[in-house]
């Protein structure tokens, strides 16, 4: 699996996104809202609504990847 390594773009969709959605539902917004094709390689980052966890999805010629990441404050 290719991880990252030759990445020339990443999108960040702006608006929030219901977390609930996984590669199929993502990949229709990256189609449908941003205009772009999922199948370019790019990494497009998705967060919700309280900028506390981030999704990036990314197609790297073999199938999608779907990386979750919550961010936690410092304590």
């Amino acid at each position: 699996m290719k991880m990252f390594l030759d990445v020339l773009k990443v999108y960040l969709h702006k608006q929030p996104v219901d977390f609930r959605k996984s590669i199929n539902g993502l990949s229709l917004l990256v189609e449908q809202e941003m205009q772009l094709s999922p199948f370019s390689g790019a990494l497009f980052v998705f967060c919700n609504r309280q900028r506390t966890r981030l999704k990036v999805l990314y197609w790297d010629s073999t199938g999608f990847c779907l990386w979750y990441k919550r961010l936690e404050k410092d304590t």
